[in-house]
């Protein structure tokens, strides 16, 4: 059970790594990211820079390679998001009404 147990918590890690590319499918199919919390995403981002740092810090394969994962694609997550929020309406944008 010790051999399997880091290899299953590790691989799923990753897995966890890479569920932000389900958001970001959902994004690209509806062209908008009108209601993704960027800044939901960019806690976790904080999270996985410093799980990264100790990672690193302490030399473990594992925390290097899931929260890299992770870091890479919340990302990406982030970048897609950005670029498909649409601007909020406004009364000064809005073109006046077409008098007939």
């Amino acid at each position: 059970m010790t051999d399997v147990l880091p290899l299953v918590a590790g691989a799923w890690g990753v897995l966890m790594g890479l569920a932000p590319l389900l958001q970001i499918r959902t994004i690209l199919q509806r062209r908008s990211s009108a209601d993704v919390s960027i800044a939901s995403m960019a806690v976790l981002l904080v999270g996985f820079v410093l799980w990264l740092a100790y990672g690193l810090s302490i030399g473990d394969g594992a925390l290097i390679a899931t929260n890299a994962t992770a870091l890479t694609v919340t990302a990406t997550a982030i970048a897609v998001t950005l670029a498909f929020r649409r601007p909020r309406s406004s009364a000064t944008t809005d073109p006046a009404p077409a008098r007939g």
